[in-house]
Order: structure tokens, then sequence, then C-alpha cells
């Protein structure tokens, strides 16, 4: 089997595990994007970019209108710790 097989097989099986509620999982608690932002310093203009958005879903995020995604709510984590990190990345 190729190992694109086996990592499919394991995935599957970790899936399995976890909708039985055994096996490990990571938890992350929620971030509120508005106080990210906030405490960044940055205005919803500002952010909006950051996270390769529109002005308008960003503010459909924050009001709660629009659900974060799990690669959006890590890059939402990244800015908290590290906003000037994201700004160099993205030439901002």
């Amino acid at each position: 089997m190729s190992t694109l097989g086996k990592d499919l097989l394991q995935s599957l099986g970790e899936a399995l595990a976890h909708a039985k509620g055994e096996g490990d999982a990571i938890v992350h608690s929620p971030l509120d994007p508005r106080e990210v932002r906030k405490q960044a310093g940055l205005k919803q203009a500002q952010m909006a970019p950051l996270m390769g958005m529109s002005l308008s879903g960003y503010r459909k995020w924050e009001q709660g209108k629009r659900s974060m995604s799990g690669p959006a709510a890590t890059l939402l984590r990244v800015i908290e710790k590290e906003p000037e990190a994201v700004k160099r990345a993205l030439n901002h």
C-alpha cells in the first residue's frame, strides 16, 4: 500500500476514534477576533487584509455572523502573539 493510502487509513481511524470519544483531541479555547484586533492596535480595515478577508467579511466575523475556520483561528492566534511578524510576512 502507498504512503498516501496508509496516511488516509490512519486519519480515518483517528477520526473514528474521535467520534467515539476515544484518543487524544486538541482543543483550543475560542478567540474573540475583536479583542485580538484591539490588542494588536489595529482597525478593522487593517486587520481584514492580514486575515486575507474583505472588510465586510471580517466585520461579519467579529459580529459572529460568519464562522471561523481552523486555519483562520490559527492565523488569529499568530496575530495575537506576533502581529508584527504577520505584517512583515505579508509586507504590510
